[in-house]
């Protein structure tokens, strides 16, 4: 690498942590100005304990979500200094082609690609884990806690064969209700497990049945078991029952790919919101190179209106990303819907805008 090449990755790398040092603090200080009083409601909470649990993960969250919009504005902000300071003249004239000055900056893209594939694929769902844990004992609504509390009226198909079926069962004391575990051979019932109560035991992994019946149907004869208590296992846990996208949040992207292929066998409908979170994992890092040229073109020739000009156009062009990719984001957790095409959509389409405004710069 040349020496401006270091001089323009440098300058890129500290506008970009200046950037993002800008804005984690205000994020701070205006979700402390709203959940204070959430704060002081629970006199046993310390600061200590708000600082470790919530906002040393609240702070990784938003470094992640505030990647992107810290990239574009960092190469804006640079860029448009190079560019007033007449730098970029000395550049061209010294028969430095666009593609060849956009080198530094891809270079930098990478970083904060790598980066941030590491914290949207592993770091923050692991944060999150712990950042959602103390919102939910500290800062959530009754009614919002026992959201995922209680699971009703749910059925699952465990492998080809085999079915359960639980009336109610709650997530916290592991305990459910009119629990039916039934076996198959193609549409002939073979065997059907029943109880009035079914409890789940985390030492060993093992479930106790109360008031089981047992039935098993032969070709010439039904036989039936039955007994007050029966510990015995099966291929599911607690956690199997409930399928609600916040979840897919905190799982890390290893755990939420088996989550997905195991749901798919037992036959749940629509994952779509699971895919979702998975596949913007990696289409938001990757952003950051159609983000990196869009940026650099807009800023790369002298404007009238300097800096504040091409920050308003720039501030434009990220909301409307944004958007985009929030739409994109309802759509594809649709049931029917391709959620790989709906979340790679808006990076077409700036990637498109991305190529035309690179032709234009190298005119």
């Amino acid at each position: 690498m040349k020496i401006i090449d270091w001089y323009i990755l440098k300058r890129f790398l500290v506008t970009f942590v200046f950037t993002l040092l800008i804005l984690i603090p205000i994020a701070v200080a205006i979700d402390i100005s709203e959940k204070i009083d959430n704060f002081l409601e629970h006199p046993n909470l310390g600061v200590g304990e708000i600082i470790e649990d919530y906002y040393v993960n609240f702070i990784i969250y938003y470094v992640n979500v505030f990647m992107p919009l810290a990239l574009f504005i960092a190469v804006i902000l640079f860029t448009s200094k190079l560019s007033n300071n007449t730098e970029i003249i000395a550049i061209t004239n010294a028969k430095v082609s666009f593609t060849r000055f956009l080198y530094p900056y891809f270079i930098g893209a990478t970083l904060i690609t790598i980066l941030s594939l590491i914290m949207n694929h592993y770091v923050v769902p692991n944060s999150s884990t712990i950042r959602k844990g103390f919102e939910k004992e500290y800062l959530s609504s009754k009614r919002s806690k026992n959201e995922l509390k209680y699971v009703n009226n749910f059925s699952l198909q465990l492998t080809d064969s085999t079915y359960i079926y639980i009336r109610s069962f709650n997530t916290v004391n592991n305990r459910g209700y009119d629990f039916t575990y039934e076996i198959y051979d193609g549409i002939q019932l073979k065997s059907k497990l029943s109880a009035n109560h079914l409890l789940f035991n985390k030492a060993d992994t093992t479930f106790t049945l109360t008031n089981w019946k047992k039935r098993k149907l032969h070709h010439k004869i039904d036989r039936i078991f039955s007994g007050k208590k029966l510990d015995t296992v099966f291929n599911f846990t607690p956690k199997d029952l409930i399928y609600k996208s916040a979840l897919s949040q905190e799982m890390p992207s290893n755990e939420l790919i088996d989550f997905i292929e195991i749901s798919k066998k037992r036959g749940v409908k629509n994952l779509n919101a699971y895919l979702v979170e998975l596949y913007k994992r990696t289409s938001l890092p990757l952003a950051s190179y159609i983000l990196t040229i869009i940026a650099v073109a807009l800023a790369f020739r002298k404007r009238r209106g300097g800096t504040g000009l091409n920050l308003a156009i720039g501030f434009a062009v990220v909301f409307t990303y944004v958007f985009f990719l929030k739409v994109s984001e309802v759509l594809g957790g649709v049931a029917g819907a391709k959620p790989l095409i709906y979340i790679w959509f808006p990076n077409l389409i700036f990637g498109c805008v991305a190529v035309y405004l690179y032709w234009n710069a190298r005119k």
